[in-house]
């Protein structure tokens, strides 16, 4: 038992430093060990299957975040009443790493469940935002974009009650309600809080923090979607150049910068450059998350846009592959697989010539 605890440690200890790769490894040693020794009480085994699923998560080895996540909460269901701080961190976890893994409907109801716990103790205000900020991230990628608006709405009048924290925990929100907001391509309402966000994370942490950055990158996004590529452009070059620097060029904020730069150059007119970002951002999302993820799939239908015109047959071939996974994930009338239907259709009919539409 005491191995694996020093294993977690260790595991801890490298992610503090950016060492992502080795604690990943460390992590797994861990719970292998952990699930090798005497069998210890509940309480000790949801806490280490949880901190270890937290590890796990932020590595992006989310099927194992998940299956820790799982042990944990078969352990804690089994406890008395007692642990529900945990055991809503524990259900966040769960349904996060399901999310990430592009299983929008597996994660609704451990996010859900985390609500509720959340909502029955009203002296921990920011579980309660955190519960909803969660659902609420869900709700975009699932396309439940209603149901996202009035989680964020409830996350807001909850940062009202924060203390030292509330101007950083309202700037996540706002960051994440500008993205359900694009998201749905109401850019319009999408500006004013990814605005709002980036402004106040400059203010908290500087322009050159890594939180700060992402804020930027999303109001650029915004940015591209009402036509202003002289404004976002600058933003995604300092980006990619801090993402390359500080994790690597196989990272996914790299790949996300990556993807909505060659938009951009695309706008310019840039062809040749646009394809090359666009490649890249699709090979590392491939490597990262897999070719089944609804992200990839989205940065497949992007490069797909970009080679209609020179070349049809590769993009025919890239907008079934991304229709099949989208189909999957997102409802029918979700705008990513609208538009990938209408990219399709436009190929099989020789009088269609489709614009570029850049999708986030």
């Amino acid at each position: 038992m005491s191995s694996a605890l020093s294993l977690l440690s260790e595991a801890n200890r490298l992610l503090e430093t950016g060492d992502l790769p080795r604690a990943r490894e460390r992590c797994k040693e861990a719970v292998a060990a952990f699930q090798a020794a005497a069998p210890a009480d509940s309480i000790q085994a949801a806490q280490f299957f949880h901190s270890a699923g937290v590890v796990l998560e932020t590595t992006g080895a989310y099927a194992e975040a998940e299956a820790c996540a799982a042990q944990a909460s078969a352990q804690i269901e089994a406890l008395p009443p007692g642990q529900e701080l945990l055991h809503l961190q524990i259900m966040g976890l769960l349904g996060n790493s399901l999310r990430q893994q592009g299983e929008y409907e597996k994660a609704e109801g451990p996010l859900l469940r985390a609500i509720e716990i959340a909502e029955s103790m009203p002296t921990h205000p920011q579980e309660i935002l955190l519960a909803w900020n969660n659902f609420g991230i869900l709700c975009k990628y699932a396309g439940w974009f209603e149901r996202g608006e009035r989680a964020y709405a409830r996350a807001l009048e909850v940062a009202e009650r924060l203390g030292e924290n509330r101007e950083a925990m309202t700037a996540t929100i706002l960051h994440n309600l500008g993205g359900l907001h694009h998201a749905r391509g109401r850019f319009d309402l999408a500006e004013e809080p990814s605005r709002r966000a980036w402004k106040m994370r400059r203010r908290l942490l500087g322009a050159n923090h890594p939180t700060t950055l992402a804020d930027a990158t999303a109001y650029a996004a915004v940015l591209d979607r009402l036509g202003r590529y002289g404004e976002s452009l600058p933003i995604y070059e300092l980006a990619l150049d801090f993402y390359e620097r500080t994790f690597g060029p196989e990272h996914y904020e790299t790949a996300a910068t990556l993807h909505n730069l060659a938009l951009v150059e695309r706008a310019a007119g840039h062809h040749a450059r646009a394809e090359k970002l666009a490649r890249r951002a699709l090979d590392i999302k491939t490597k990262l998350l897999g070719a089944t993820h609804p992200d990839t799939a989205l940065s497949a239908l992007n490069l797909a846009a970009m080679l209609i015109p020179s070349q049809p047959e590769a993009a025919e071939l890239l907008l079934q592959g991304a229709l099949a996974v989208l189909t999957r994930a997102l409802a029918p009338d979700h705008p990513h697989v609208i538009r990938c239907r209408q990219l399709l259709e436009g190929l099989r009919n020789a009088d269609h010539h489709p614009k570029r539409e850049a999708l986030r």
